[in-house]
This record gives C-alpha cells, structure tokens and sequence, in this order.
C-alpha cells in the first residue's frame, strides 16, 4: 500500500506532531486552511467514512474523545471546526481517514 498517512503513522515520513499514541496521530497540516489546522488520523488504515464498520468504529470514537486535548495542545482555546472528507465528490485528497482541526480564529459560517 502506497498510502502517505499509513508512512506518516509508521514514522517512515516526518510530520510536525501535535500529539501522538499507540492508537493515533495528530500533525500540523502542510496546507493551512485557517490560523491552526491539525490532522488527526487512527493509525490503523481506513480510507473513509465509508469503511467505518463495528469492527474500526472504536478507532474513530477514541479520535473524538482525544480531540479536544489535541485542540488544546495546538493552542485552540475558543472553539473549532472538524471536517472529514470522503471520496471524490467529498475532495478527499488522501485516503486514509482523516479529521481536520481548524481554528485559533474566527471562522466563517460558510462552510464550502
């Protein structure tokens, strides 16, 4: 499997961490969409919400019980958006199951 994220996990390539377990891994994202923007990924695979299953979905409840620490450790004190994309249409760039974290500022109530 060619999958950057699953190498980004493995620690094959670097990233610039926020927060790591035995579970998952947060990293700065290389493209910035808003002042703080963290990705947040398990790293077992799963390509995207699409495969999540009663098998994973634990994989996916312990991301969400992780996300506000992780926020808080990037210096998001005042709120924040999660988003996760899936598939084509959805402009899933990586498939791997990933949520972003985007804040430290004011966002925009548009969401597209």
């Amino acid at each position: 499997m060619d999958c950057i994220f699953c190498k980004i996990a493995e620690g094959t390539i670097p990233s610039n961490k926020v927060y790591e377990d035995e579970r998952i891994i947060a990293f700065y994202d290389l493209n910035p969409q808003a002042k703080v923007h963290v990705l947040v990924i398990p790293k077992l695979h799963i390509a995207c919400a699409d495969e999540i299953n009663a098998d994973n979905s634990g994989e996916i409840a312990y991301i969400f019980e992780k996300i506000p620490q992780i926020a808080r450790k990037a210096g998001i004190t005042n709120g924040y958006r999660i988003i996760s994309n899936c598939g084509d249409d959805g402009c899933q760039s990586v498939k791997h199951l990933h949520f972003h974290i985007i804040g430290g500022e004011k966002l925009s109530e548009k969401m597209a």
